[in-house]
């Protein structure tokens, strides 16, 4: 259609010797940008044909009829100079544009390919970012956060959008000392530093960071943090030393049981003979019992320690872990330690929750941590005792909980090694013999507690065994493996 109203425009205006022939290029470049060199071709073709015709109307006079009135006609030589050539600029301009627009389609695809492979590999970037257990963050020179991946999100607890633009060191709570040593990063090259973090949700955190830097897009350079929640880590670390130390007390107790029990039992004996046969006043009947006591006190505590740092023999049985709590609230209301201001609730399954184990041991669990409890109360308060077997697949969960005066943070890692008491008269050793039984079942102690306010203890048992028929009970002279 356009070659048509081009040819018309061209006979208006004198056909050979029109000054627009060249308006037949246009036409051509527009064909050669929708179907290429293959439809540019086709349409210099169609072009130079439709040329062609009006030439030949010229010279026939009928484009002299068309137009009414004559229509000049140039000299021989010339006109067939002038149509070869337009012909010839037609065929060219075709293959021309034709060419470049197979180029610019060439690099149109490249583009669009290189396009993908850019917004794929941006994607990918983007999905092995966020897929990482470390928390990676990245920063301008300034210490603004520039990106801050998934796992930075989780353990901070500082949604993506909050923290970007915000200074690094602020959300990753950074310590001054080390914030002054970035400044001498460019030299040293890299900055490890583990620190406690308090998370957004008011987790205390053991974080392990490491920083370098980096050279951004735009030519300067900025940082690169990554980071680690490594709270577990180190409470094994803490577990493993702990065991150690354990080891090598337990090694000593038999020793000390030889050298300590044997004199401490003629001492006491002697004693009491003597208290027997004697005629004491007031003043040495009061010293003789004093002896005494410290005496059975001191044996006592020995017995703890030899219970503690002894395999013991134990019976497995097939037992109802909620019957043996109760059974253990029963002791506790009426212990030395139980005060009237003191409530003892117990929590257990309605049904019987069968577990595989020495049944005084378990009533030692418990025991060792209610009786802790209720001194931690001394003007009374609330115990609770619970027990849960649907907490996983496999496990039993014992928790005692208090509303005493708390441990302070810094003393919560020691309060299961031997001979650490914060009570009055207490041997330090109920928690230590605990820690032993819970770990030759295999199993954890997790506590928690706010200085005040009261100390949660819960302790994770792996179920050992199917449950067995009713009354299939079994009798093993063996240790937990």
């Amino acid at each position: 259609m356009d070659a048509l109203l081009v040819s018309g425009f061209i006979g208006l205006t004198g056909g050979v010797v029109s000054y627009f022939s060249s308006l037949y290029v246009l036409p051509i470049i527009a064909a050669s940008m929708i179907r290429f060199r293959r439809g540019a071709l086709q349409l210099a073709a169609v072009t130079a044909g439709l040329y062609l015709a009006l030439v030949g109307a010229q010279y026939a006079g009928a484009l002299s009829a068309w137009l009414g009135g004559a229509a000049p006609l140039p000299p021989g030589r010339f006109a067939q100079y002038t149509i070869a050539i337009n012909v010839f600029g037609f065929l060219a301009v075709a293959l021309l544009s034709g060419s470049l627009a197979e180029r610019l389609r060439s690099a149109d695809a490249r583009l669009e390919h290189a396009s993908h492979e850019i917004e794929d590999l941006r994607a990918f970037n983007e999905y092995v970012i966020d897929g990482l257990v470390s928390g990676l963050v990245t920063s301008d020179a300034a210490g603004r956060i520039l990106t801050f991946n998934r796992a930075a999100a989780s353990i901070t607890g500082v949604p993506a959008e909050q923290a970007v633009d915000r200074d690094a060191g602020e959300v990753l709570q950074v310590p001054a000392e080390s914030r002054v040593r970035l400044s001498t990063l460019a030299q040293t090259r890299i900055l490890r530093v583990e620190y406690e973090y308090r998370a957004g949700d008011g987790r205390l955190l053991d974080l392990g960071l490491m920083a370098t830097m980096i050279a951004l897009p735009n030519g300067r350079t900025g940082y690169l943090f990554t980071f680690q929640d490594v709270t577990e880590l180190r409470r094994l670390e803490r577990s493993a030393r702990l065991q150690q130390r354990l080891a090598a007390v337990g090694e000593m107790a038999a020793g000390i049981a030889h050298e300590i029990r044997n004199p401490l039992a003629a001492i006491s004996g002697s004693m009491q003979v003597l208290r027997q046969e004697l005629s004491l006043n007031d003043e040495q009947a009061q010293l003789m019992e004093i002896v005494l006591k410290e005496s059975e006190r001191l044996n006592d505590t020995i017995r703890s320690f030899l219970a503690y740092a002894r395999p013991q023999k134990f019976s497995v049985a097939r037992l109802d872990v909620g019957r043996v709590v109760q059974d253990a609230a029963v002791l506790l209301r009426n212990s030395p330690e139980a005060r009237p201001s003191h409530v003892i609730d117990v929590q257990a399954p309605p049904r019987p929750l069968w577990f595989e184990a020495d049944e005084n041991q378990i009533r030692q669990i418990v025991w060792n941590i209610a009786s802790n409890g209720l001194r931690a109360m001394p003007e009374g308060g609330r115990l609770r005792l619970a027990v849960d077997g649907s907490t996983g697949p496999g496990e039993v969960v014992l928790s005692v909980q208090d509303e005493g005066r708390g441990i302070p943070t810094d003393e919560l890692d020691t309060i299961f090694q031997p001979f650490r008491s914060t009570f009055d008269k207490g041997t330090g050793l109920g928690l230590a013999i605990v820690q032993r039984i819970v770990s030759d079942y295999g199993g954890s102690i997790e506590v928690s507690s706010t200085v005040g306010i009261g100390t949660t203890i819960r302790v994770r048992l792996p179920v050992r065994g199917e449950p067995a028929p009713e009354g299939a009970d079994r009798e093993a002279e063996r240790a937990p493996s």
